[in-house]
């Protein structure tokens, strides 16, 4: 903590004491916005105190028991233990640290006497249900509405004082919007594997319905302690907007945060302000930043005042002379463009709408601007994919390189371009929830075509996803409470996943490699993101279809996708 700015040190014992756990290391915590502003909300609730903890770095991993950061206390005396939660593949490390903890890994074998142990984070969203055995309840939503009122019930219920566990978990499913107490539902499941109902017990709601905020003009979501140990090193972040109006089927942020809301210049402005007091780099956040109105302006203010910016993503489409002077201006040395498919009728079928135009513009101005390298990031295994596909991102990297030495050459130096190249997983609440992933070794196979297509281009290099690993995602992001029981046996065997899966008597491919029909009862369908099932379904026949889609209008006249008419006064 000693190169940390803006720590909270509460010298206030009394109220709930609330340990903020991430399931990854430090320097992964730490650069995740959304864990940083529940750091701070909490802190800044009346009678809560927060404190950090995160999966122990190696060289700690034989200590005794699981500390916070702030005041080395042991989890096991919180009054409340929050993991939030950004992605599947940091599931095992909830049970480690749980384990650490001193505490049952069951959520039924916890008593009155042990912490509540709640979850949240954009991956709890789409689909809680491989931690349901371990996790007491869930927060669905936005920490912004979310938090006052699930804390407010917290104190009405005596939990700091040991109240009855199941009476407040009762409380909370049957009060708060967006608590969701997995011991209060009951699936059932067909011969086949399948789900035929998902049963509410006693007082609980028969869907969850995320918790929204609807305006983010109250809130500002900026970093609330600065540290060189973070992937983004000594940069404020500030959050722009939230959601993304262009809609890519395979993104879940493209849907679940619909209707995409930013924030104003003035309330951004300030944002800025404050964190030009701890840092010269801002950190301008968002699925869609360049679609802010007034970003150009925002930028241009900040450029004038000495600060340095990056984005955490801007389209090809989007990048013209003014976004790219603000690149170079803050010592931008590598740029990311993301074609995500190499073929234009695989850009149709996901919905891109960028071409290769704005991809080969792209790449000009940022080398002929001074930019010299390039990152490009691709899928494969998306629905449809043949081999011509595949092979187009090859024929696509070696016309951007084209781009690139004759943009090079002129400033007489070559950069490099590195290829990201990531395995498509399915993902919940998106246009491509029903479709089965591509095998392990049919994706390895396309790796290959790839890494061959490009071996022998100099200045290129080439990152690939193991696939096992995108199978693993998948598995816990599309499986249902089943699934809890691979999660376990994986921690048992020190997280030895391939014989987990042969050991395991539930059937892995049933959730990763089958293709799911529109109408089948899915395992998340009980939380109501305000999307219509129908909508994207209709986007999924569309993608079939190669046929592309309008951006999110952001219109509460508008009815398409049923966010608005759901949400609307």
């Amino acid at each position: 903590m000693a190169t940390e700015t803006g720590t909270i040190r509460s010298v206030d014992g009394r109220g709930l004491r609330v340990a903020l756990v991430y399931p990854n290391r430090y320097h992964v915590g730490m650069s995740n916005l959304g864990f940083q502003t529940v750091y701070e909300q909490i802190n800044r609730l009346d009678g809560a105190v927060c404190e950090r903890a995160f999966l122990p770095e190696p060289v700690d991993t034989n200590a005794p028991k699981i500390t916070t950061l702030e005041n080395d206390a042991p989890l096991a005396g919180f009054d409340v233990i929050a993991f939030s939660i950004s992605y599947e593949n940091d599931y095992p490390n909830v049970l480690s640290i749980l384990e650490q903890a001193g505490l049952p890994l069951q959520s039924s074998r916890r008593g009155k006497l042990h912490p509540l142990v709640v979850a949240g984070g954009v991956a709890c969203l789409l689909n809680p249900e491989a931690l349901s055995a371990f996790i007491d309840c869930f927060l669905l939503g936005e920490s912004e509405s979310l938090l006052p009122a699930f804390f407010d019930c917290l104190r009405e219920n005596g939990h700091a004082a040991g109240g009855d566990k199941k009476h407040l978990l009762s409380a909370l499913a049957r009060d708060v919007a967006g608590v969701y107490v997995p011991a209060l539902y009951r699936p059932r499941y067909r011969q086949d594997g399948t789900l035929a109902a998902f049963e509410p017990l006693k007082d609980a709601p028969a869907t969850v319905e995320r918790s929204v905020a609807k305006t983010l003009s109250r809130f500002t979501t900026c970093s609330t302690i600065v540290t060189p140990h973070t992937t983004f090193g000594d940069t404020y972040l500030v959050e722009v907007g939230r959601g993304c109006p262009h809609g890519c089927r395979f993104c879940s942020a493209g849907f679940i945060f619909r209707p995409p809301r930013f924030r104003s210049a003035d309330q951004l402005r300030e944002a800025i302000g404050a964190g030009s007091s701890v840092a010269q780099k801002i950190g301008l956040v968002g699925a869609a930043v360049s679609d802010l109105p007034e970003i150009k302006k925002l930028c241009a203010q900040a450029l004038a005042e000495g600060l340095h910016l990056s984005f955490s993503s801007l389209r090809a489409d989007a990048l013209d002379a003014d976004f790219i002077e603000v690149l170079r201006s803050s010592g931008v040395k590598t740029a990311t463009i993301a074609p995500d498919a190499g073929s234009e009728r695989m850009r149709r079928v996901i919905n891109k709408g960028i071409t290769e135009d704005d991809v080969l513009r792209a790449a000009q101005m940022l080398v002929e601007s001074g930019i010299p390298n390039i990152k490009l990031y691709f899928m494969i295994g998306l629905p449809t994919e043949t081999a011509a596909d595949v092979e187009a991102i090859v024929d696509l990297v070696k016309k951007i390189k084209h781009v690139f030495l004759r943009a090079s050459r002129a400033r007489k130096r070559i950069g490099e371009i590195t290829i990201s190249l990531n395995c498509f997983v399915p993902k919940p609440f998106t246009p491509f929830q029903w479709v089965a992933m591509d095998t392990t070794a049919s994706l390895k196979s396309k790796i290959k075509t790839v890494k061959n297509g490009l071996r022998k281009i100099p200045n290129v290099r080439l990152h690939a996803d193991v696939p096992r690993w995108g199978h693993i995602q998948c598995l816990l992001s599309r499986g249902d409470r089943r699934t809890a029981e691979i999660l376990q046996l994986a921690h048992q065997l020190q997280g030895n996943w391939p014989q987990t899966l042969k050991q395991t008597p539930v059937n892995s491919d049933f959730y990763v490699l089958r293709e799911r029909s529109i109408d089948e009862l899915l395992p998340w369908d009980f939380i109501d993101n305000g999307i219509d099932k129908s909508f994207l379904a209709q986007e999924y026949n569309r993608a079939l279809d190669g046929r592309t889609s309008p951006p999110c209008p952001a219109d509460d006249s508008c009815s398409l996708c049923g966010v608005c008419r759901h949400t609307s006064p």
